[in-house]
């Protein structure tokens, strides 16, 4: 059994080295749940904080905490109007307390029905197709004044009510047949009143932005109407039968017209082709002759003789001496007994 002096005088044991795997294991109750807890805060504080923006959007930075301003003691927060901090397509970061609003820079498209009264008093129900687009430039002052549902406090309400002072200035079949005017009125009618009132909208003192009053002329064009279109027309069953009608008779009427104006065009070809025809014959009577005519049938009855085929030329026998021609191989049609020739009838003896 060794003695107390010689232990004492033996060098002592360096002390073992423990890793990073002996740490985890003595504690690794507190590492599983730091774990679960930083996982489930990621799982939670992701969608706030991992923003996307998709294809053709804009995103508009609202900030709960800016910066520290000493002169109110508080912090400058609220929608950052500046066009250069809006955020573009991709991933975003922000903090959990922020928040990103997203705004569509594409062509967008609403349909509405709009109930109207026409010039004369008939109840017109018209269609209406808006295609508008937003400005980048305004779409944080149009978020900050305005707001995500623009489409039902201003465009809507703005569109309907133009299209019923449009309407209003023709009548029922006008308005029926109208349809290239009315939509342009009511659409250049529209981003006129757009351009005239937003701007009375924008409120500088409402806003911590520096130099506010820059964007009080920003809302103006923020929204621009690209066209409109009148998709549809519906009018009373009766009106829109008497306006069939009237049609009808309009394009009857104009038949008429147009068979009256063909007879009149043929009356005077005729015309013209009569007084031809008489100023030739009196043009030619004029140089023709009976010895004329005479001597040219004498030619052509030579001419005939001298022919190969058979016929019989009867010298004098014809008018003004004239010779008659009778083809050979054509039967010569027997003549008719006269009434002198014929023999009497035979009268029936008497008793």
């Amino acid at each position: 059994m060794a003695r107390y002096e010689d232990l004492l005088d033996e060098e002592p044991l360096a002390p073992r080295k423990r890793g990073w795997r002996s740490f985890i294991w003595r504690h690794l109750l507190a590492v599983t749940t730091s774990l679960l807890v930083a996982l489930l805060m990621i799982v939670v504080l992701w969608p706030y904080v991992v923003i996307t923006v998709p294809s053709g959007r804009v995103g508009v930075y609202w900030k709960r905490i800016n910066n520290f301003d000493f002169y109110c003691w508080c912090f400058n927060r609220g929608t950052i109007l500046d066009p250069r901090e809006l955020r573009e397509e991709g991933l975003h970061f922000i903090w959990p307390w922020d928040k990103l609003f997203i705004y569509d820079l594409r062509l967008q498209s609403t349909t509405a029905t709009i109930n109207a009264i026409s010039k004369d008093g008939v109840k017109v129900t018209a269609k209406i197709n808006v295609r508008y687009q937003l400005a980048h430039r305004a779409v944080a002052v149009l978020h900050k004044f305005i707001g995500p549902q623009y489409l039902e406090t201003v465009i809507n309400p703005e569109v309907g009510s133009v299209a019923r002072e449009v309407i209003s200035k023709y009548t029922a079949e006008e308005v029926y047949t109208s349809r290239d005017a009315i939509q342009s009125q009511v659409r250049a009618g529209t981003q006129k009143s757009l351009g005239a009132n937003l701007d009375k909208l924008v409120q500088p003192e409402a806003t911590e932005q520096p130099d506010p009053k820059h964007y009080n002329d920003f809302l103006q064009g923020s929204i621009q109407i690209l066209d409109i279109l009148l998709l549809g027309i519906d009018l009373p069953s009766a009106v829109v039968d008497a306006i069939n009608s009237q049609t009808a008779q309009f394009y009857m009427i104009q038949e008429y017209k147009f068979r009256i104006e063909s007879e009149a065009q043929e009356s005077k070809r005729k015309q013209i082709e009569a007084n031809g025809i008489a100023a030739f014959q009196q043009t030619v009577s004029k140089g023709i002759s009976d010895s004329y005519l005479r001597w040219r049938g004498i030619d052509a009855t030579l001419r005939l003789a001298q022919s190969p085929n058979t016929k019989i030329v009867v010298i004098g026998s014809g008018k003004n001496g004239l010779p008659i021609i009778f083809n050979a191989d054509t039967p010569v049609p027997a003549a008719q007994p006269s009434a002198a020739t014929k023999p009497a009838a035979t009268l029936p003896p008497t008793n």
